[in-house]
């Protein structure tokens, strides 16, 4: 699925102007979506060119013109994107190409939530130690990355109590039969055996259903791998609007409408899926038992160096993309591209003589380029632990002002008494 088209200019202007009313205005805005004046329309049609734009192709090949457009949209009618990457092992190069680096684009151009997922974690064994340094050191790495606080929300996604709560709302009406059909869970639960495995990983989705609708988005950047998922979310939300939004929740005492947007899947461009150095046909994992088969954002050069040299090829001369009995060749093509910044085109020419020997050194010291500044910056983050506190517990303040009306909302329309503090 390419990605996700949006709504027409005069939709977006409905839809944008009514997310920020409830931004500004919070749990008291419950008077009908309104449409700003005059010179605020036009920042609405310039933002619909700019993501018409980047959804006709992506980030990387937007055209200047529609770039420039990205500081004339307010961050308040942007729309919204979420995502985040599981604090379990190193993060690697397929984290950062497939996710992490795009998200620096993003937040450019829609309002950005980025948390780490470390609920999600749990739902395999783990060690608790690590589940504590790695969760801090995911946060320093999206910051040396280049994720920018003062552009998008970053946080811890157990910090923010509402996604546990809105989890086991949604569980309640997500029929065990969706949840059976989910393929990730069959392949898990085989992998750790079935006696062993724990129902959170069958609840999975739900978790990461409420991850998304929790912050009301409209778009969430995945993978092929994720797709599934987000179609779940997408069903979970839509079920949950029918049962209880509408007249029923204005009856008790709630706006009316829908309780959650339906978001859309923003599936990045092939190239920058990663795949494994061991095996082209298999996406690059941490949980993958070889530590060859992937580069680790934090690996020094001459590991670097050991595990291009050491990955996995074949014995055909010259070097080209997109060729289906060559998936190694393409995979390392593709990742030269991202990190030199080339186009397709231009390696293409470049590299279509070269034999592995020859192309091999162009990655390696291409890769080790393009990780140095990420490392360093990371050591500068890492070495003042405070900062990174600070940056957490203002993006989980940003997130719990969003989060928290989504889910008083969902109690509401389910008909859950509200607290009561009378004054004594």
């Amino acid at each position: 699925m390419a990605l996700a088209h949006l709504s027409a200019p005069s939709r977006l202007c409905f839809s944008a102007s009514r997310l920020s009313l409830k931004h500004r205005l919070g749990a008291a805005s419950k008077g009908p979506a309104w449409v700003p004046s005059d010179g605020r329309i036009t920042n609405f049609i310039s933002h619909a060119r700019l993501c018409s734009a980047l959804h006709a192709s992506n980030v990387e090949t937007m055209p200047a013109q529609y770039a420039a457009l990205a500081d004339v949209a307010p961050p308040a009618l942007k729309k919204r994107v979420v995502s985040g990457v599981q604090p379990t092992g190193a993060i690697h190069l397929g984290n950062y190409l497939g996710a992490i680096r795009t998200w620096v684009s993003l937040q450019d151009l829609y309002n950005t939530l980025f948390f780490i997922v470390d609920l999600h974690a749990i739902t395999l064994q783990h060690e608790p130690e690590e589940l504590t340094n790695s969760t801090k050191s995911t946060a320093a790495m999206y910051l040396a990355c280049g994720i920018d606080p003062e552009k998008a929300s970053i946080f811890v996604q157990s910090h923010v109590a509402a996604h546990a709560e809105l989890t086991w709302l949604l569980s309640c009406v997500t029929p065990i039969g969706w949840l059976n059909k989910m393929i990730q869970f069959k392949e898990k639960s085989r992998k750790a055996g079935d006696e062993n495995v724990g129902s959170g990983l069958l609840t999975y989705p739900v978790l990461m259903a409420s991850d998304i609708l929790l912050y009301q988005c409209d778009l969430v950047p995945v993978g092929e791998d994720q797709r599934q998922h987000l179609e779940l979310a997408r069903d979970i939300a839509e079920r949950f609007n029918n049962l209880y939004g509408g007249r029923k929740w204005k009856k008790l005492g709630g706006r009316g409408g829908r309780i959650f947007k339906v978001p859309e899947a923003m599936i990045p461009p092939a190239a920058a899926r990663v795949m494994s150095l061991t095996d082209g046909t298999a996406k690059m994992s941490k949980s993958a038992p070889s530590d060859q088969s992937r580069i680790n954002m934090l690996d020094n050069p001459d590991t670097i160096l050991m595990k291009i040299k050491r990955c996995k090829t074949d014995s055909v001369n010259g070097m080209e993309f997109d060729n289906p009995e060559r998936p190694e060749c393409n995979n390392l093509l593709s990742v030269y591209q991202v990190v030199t910044s080339k186009t397709k085109q231009e390696v293409a020419e470049e590299c279509k003589d070269l034999s592995w020997g020859q192309f091999k050194p162009l990655l390696t010291d291409a890769v080790i380029s393009h990780l140095k500044p990420i490392q360093v910056r990371y050591a500068e983050i890492t070495a003042d632990p405070v900062y990174i506190d600070r940056i957490l517990a203002n993006g989980e303040d940003k997130a719990r002002e969003i989060a928290d009306v989504t889910l008083a909302n969902a109690y509401q329309a389910m008909g859950f008494l509200p607290r009561q503090r009378p004054v004594v």
